[in-house]
């Protein structure tokens, strides 16, 4: 929904009612994730994409009768010859579209979520989207991490529902994730029917880049693309410009083991930060990676030939560097893609994080069998 908000809070402020598409639930090779989302306005005009091109048809139509009934619809769409040519997932995939009406009545929070999602604040939306009473459908509650303080708004309609998904949504929010929970009609643990899609809207996660180095520029371009807050941070001032790293969210200078401490501190670092040190020089790596394999970081890579990667690890186990923390370390950093120049390398380095996110195995998919996509993997929880 990110990418079509600023449409859907102008058309939210001018007391329109449109026609909200959201992706909830997929299998196979599904080609759009979870959270993924179209809007269709009042005039007719659409914004976004819940398959890039598939289905988008069937849910258009969809989304204007649902503006009209007001009634909250989940649709499943899958692929079979006879649907092939019609709204069927060509690529085999399956997805559940959830298609509601947007607008003051039936979203009032809608304003002050947005304001939330633009200001990386992070925030959760839990909404009903499957029960045996198609009243409780598209009722929804938003809340906030424990330690906002700021209360649940919005009800699912009991206090045992609201209890259950309240709890269960928290640690999708803390983990910066998009899923379904399962539960009975009244929120019962045990039990199934009803259905409730929460999308969390958590900040950019972060790359942090040490070591102000040609190889830099290329990682931080290709972590901005991918999606990352990214900040290069050198002790060197001459080397640590913003006009070296025009992709940088942030250039630091300063020694990297006290930035990062300090980073740690002040709650800064979180499962989904990446680490890559590419520095190879002992008196930056030792200290900053004494301080990084203790982190709760989802990767930490670390640049270096075999030679220099050996010499590392002697030195960082006479610093009192546990096995079980070195384990952590990526190094030599990166896939073996026989990478040369800096553009290629940040790619290599790139497919590595990646790969360590989603459970992948960096061979090349015509060589395996089975499901294309995986499961979040790794330290990511």
């Amino acid at each position: 929904m990110r990418d079509i908000l600023d449409h859907l809070v102008t058309w939210w402020e001018s007391g329109d009612s449109i026609g909200l598409a959201t992706v909830v639930d997929t299998s196979k090779s599904a080609p759009r994730e979870p959270g993924a989302a179209m809007g269709v306005g009042p005039d007719g005009s659409v914004f976004g994409s819940v398959s890039g091109g598939c289905v988008e048809g069937a849910v258009y139509e969809i989304a204007r009768e649902v503006v009209v009934g007001g009634i909250p619809v989940l649709e499943h769409y899958g692929y079979s010859n006879d649907e092939a040519f019609a709204v069927g997932l060509t690529c085999g995939g399956e997805l559940d579209v959830f298609i509601e009406r947007l607008d003051r009545q039936t979203f009032p929070q809608f304003s002050e979520i947005a304001d939330d999602i633009r200001g990386n604040r992070p925030v959760a939306l839990a909404t009903i989207v499957d029960h045996p009473n198609p009243s409780w459908r598209g009722r929804r509650i938003v809340l906030h991490p424990e330690e906002s303080g700021l209360p649940v708004s919005g009800t699912l309609g009991s206090s045992r529902a609201d209890s259950a998904v309240v709890d269960d949504a928290l640690g999708l929010l803390a983990a910066g994730h998009n899923g379904i929970l399962s539960y009975g009609p009244d929120g019962q643990r045990l039990g199934d029917g009803m259905r409730v899609f929460v999308q969390t809207f958590a900040p950019q996660p972060r790359l942090l880049i040490f070591g102000a180095i040609d190889f830099a520029a290329a990682v931080a371009s290709i972590g901005s693309f991918l999606g990352y807050a990214v900040t290069v941070c050198d002790a060197r001032p001459v080397f640590a410009t913003p006009a070296r790293f025009p992709q940088a969210d942030e250039v630091v200078v300063d020694w990297p083991h006290r930035y990062l401490a300090e980073e740690h501190q002040g709650g800064r670092i979180d499962r989904r930060t990446v680490i890559t040190v590419l520095t190879h020089d002992p008196k930056f790596d030792v200290p900053l990676l004494t301080v990084a394999l203790t982190l709760p970081a989802a990767y930490v890579g670390v640049m270096g030939s075999r030679v220099t990667h050996e010499d590392r690890l002697a030195r960082l186990r006479e610093a009192g560097v546990t096995e079980h923390q070195l384990d952590r370390m990526s190094s030599p950093i990166g896939l073996d893609l026989g990478a040369r120049t800096p553009e290629e390398t940040a790619v290599s380095i790139a497919a590595e994080i990646i790969s360590t996110r989603w459970g992948g195995t960096g061979v090349p998919l015509g060589a395996t069998a089975g499901a294309i996509h995986h499961a979040a993997h790794g330290a990511t929880p």
